[in-house]
């Protein structure tokens, strides 16, 4: 198989899947299409970087997940208003037309991005990309456990600060 049609199919199968999880983990677009189109170049330049790999989209997970990382510290020991970038969000879900479906958008997306990276990543692929604890353990080469508990607590974060809203609109 050529090169170029490789990169196609790997593109046209994961592309969409990595740029949502690189959004949610960057919470910035142009981030998020720069870290995606890092790890083309990567492949492109080492095609041989797959062979062997059992689950391609746990690995292109893993691959874009340490992209993300590895911006974020680069920005963490350069800037000192981290903080202020990091607390900057890009909508995550497309325009509602309810306003009360908006509201409650806008303070996922708001809580979302108060969770340590390492919830939200977690978060992510379990709920919008549907991947399975062991398969996100995989992923983001950690222990099963470790993904478990960052799960629970990433939800349970979650479910503490959306309870007002729920409770509002119930």
């Amino acid at each position: 198989m050529s090169s170029p049609d490789f990169l196609a199919r790997l593109y046209d199968h994961h592309a969409q899947a990595l740029f949502a999880f690189l959004l949610n983990l960057t919470r910035d677009e142009v981030d998020s299409k720069d870290l995606l189109q890092d790890l083309f170049v990567k492949l492109a330049k080492q095609p041989g970087l797959l062979d062997g790999v059992r689950d391609e989209r746990a690995f292109l997970i893993r691959l874009v997940h340490n992209l993300a990382i590895d911006l974020m510290r680069r920005r963490r020991t350069r800037e000192k208003n981290y903080e202020r970038l990091a607390g900057e969000t890009a909508s995550l879900f497309a325009p509602a037309a309810d306003p009360d479906e908006r509201a409650f958008r806008a303070a996922l997306t708001e809580a979302l991005g108060e969770l340590p990276i390492e919830q939200r990543a977690v978060i992510h692929l379990k709920l919008w990309e549907g991947l399975t604890l062991e398969a996100i353990a995989e992923a983001l080469d950690l222990s099963p456990n470790t993904a478990a508990s960052r799960y629970r607590y990433g939800l349970d974060k979650l479910r503490e600060r959306l309870r007002p809203l729920y409770d509002e609109i119930a």
